[in-house]
């Protein structure tokens, strides 16, 4: 029962400490959005167009060399690792997560497929043809770092259960708007290239069976894997969700056998003796037995964790960052040499009712019917007015958004049409989320009692 509780409150402190990452990243990426939209139409303009759109980078080592613009560079190189990630947490939460049992995991995969059906149909409804068309995909995704920020300003009074779900939902999210980029917005597909990805993808699922454990050596193949896709014609982002799911999720050391490790080694440390200023002392035995904890320490974590828990600051504070200050500055007024175009259009319409109507009726309407069929059950304590502000919630689409409108349009105009949809659509989301939620959460605070972690 104690190891059962143990691995509850472990399994609370690791979602507790994942919501705090992904809030503290939806703020970064909110000043960065503000920086970029007074950036691109300061009369640094020029600069803000010049840095993104034409300064090239050549990368060449031997025969094989990548020519590209920054913002490709950003787009799909550096979003190849936030698949990665992406891929990462998917595979977590399918082996040992909330997607691991399907009893749990039901309530999110049928919201989350609610979010991305209701959506898509709605802007279809818009009858968009040509390239107008291809932008259904945009409104399909909720981004985890602003609903998650959104809901811990709303305090303890949201039940833990409620964020979880809310991270379950966006991470089924995620998975379909990979499976849509890879499969709807590839381009002529050049099959040697592809062939070698996917053979190199095979060979790491083979080291993995083979117990390789050393995340170098799939970082190092990753990345011809990536290359190999870039030059395939299936985005190259989709190589970092294939790599994600073939590093292994085995610890080197087992659970049980690192509790006995310490449990023997813990008297080797006694009482450390104690020098000028209070400071410690340890001696030779002493040391040995800090530095062999220390060792197995790291040695029951698996890869996937490891790794996971690197890149978790790198993108949430660097890379995706970076790709709001570059991909969200939509230009309002030309200062020089170009004529304004009109920004307001039925495509900002189309994307924005998509994502604040369409999330809010699909995540809601959706998880109402999956419990009504028996085939999930609602969280104790929570009524279906807080599911439709979570669905509200949902709406949130500003990160994945962005990045399949960079896939979908290519004209200028339409992709700031778009991209003004998405401002739109995910500040209605937040705005009306937020305050519709804190009045839901407080009516259910007088039927149920005050909640309490």
């Amino acid at each position: 029962m104690e190891q059962n509780l143990s691995t509850l409150e472990r399994l609370q402190r690791s979602t507790k400490s994942f919501i705090k990452m992904a809030s503290n990243g939806g703020m970064m990426l909110m000043i960065v959005g503000i920086i970029a939209l007074v950036w691109a139409n300061s009369p640094l303009q020029e600069w803000y167009e010049w840095l993104f759109e034409h300064f090239d980078i050549r990368v060449a080592v031997n025969e094989f060399s990548i020519d590209m613009h920054f913002i490709h560079w950003i787009n799909d190189a550096l979003m190849a690792i936030f698949f990665l990630m992406v891929g990462l947490e998917i595979k977590r939460e399918i082996y040992a997560g909330e997607l691991s049992n399907f009893k749990v995991a039901a309530l999110p995969i049928f919201a989350a497929v609610g979010g991305m059906l209701v959506p898509m149909c709605i802007y279809k409804m818009f009858g968009f043809e040509g390239e107008l068309a291809r932008g259904w995909g945009i409104p399909m995704a909720t981004d985890i770092a602003f609903s998650i920020g959104i809901l811990t300003l709303l305090g303890k009074r949201v039940p833990l259960v409620l964020k979880v779900f809310l991270t379950a939902l966006a991470i089924v999210d995620d998975l379909g708007a990979v499976l849509v980029i890879a499969i709807f917005y590839t381009t002529e597909l050049n099959l040697t290239c592809l062939g070698i990805g996917l053979g190199l993808v095979a060979l790491l699922l083979v080291l993995n069976l083979m117990h390789c454990e050393f995340p170098p050596i799939y970082m190092i193949i990753g990345a011809v894997v990536w290359y190999m896709f870039l030059k395939s014609g299936i985005h190259a982002t989709f190589a970092g969700v294939l790599v994600a799911f073939t590093i292994p999720m085995r610890q080197r050391l087992p659970v049980d056998k690192f509790v006995d490790g310490v449990t023997e080694l813990l008297p080797n440390i006694g009482e450390p003796k104690r020098g000028k200023n209070n400071s410690v002392v340890l001696d030779e035995k002493q040391l040995h037995a800090v530095e062999t904890i220390a060792k197995m320490s790291g040695d029951i974590k698996s890869p996937l964790q490891i790794l996971e828990t690197m890149l978790h600051r790198f993108v949430n504070f660097f890379v995706l960052p970076l790709f709001a200050l570059a991909n969200s500055g939509i230009i309002f007024y030309h200062f020089k040499g170009a004529n304004d175009v009109e920004l307001f259009s039925t495509v900002t319409v189309a994307v924005a009712l998509s994502l604040f109507v369409g999330k809010t009726i699909g995540i809601s309407l959706f998880s109402w019917i999956a419990c009504k069929m028996g085939l999930a059950a609602k969280p104790a304590r929570s009524s279906w007015t807080t599911f439709v502000g979570l669905g509200m919630m949902g709406g949130i689409g500003f990160t994945m958004s962005l990045f399949i409108t960079t896939l979908a349009f290519h004209d200028p105009a339409v992709l700031s049409q778009a991209k003004l949809g998405i401002y739109i659509g995910s500040i209605l989301a937040g705005v009306c989320g937020y305050h519709f939620l804190k009045w839901s959460l407080a009516r259910d605070e007088q039927k149920y009692g005050k909640y309490e972690e």
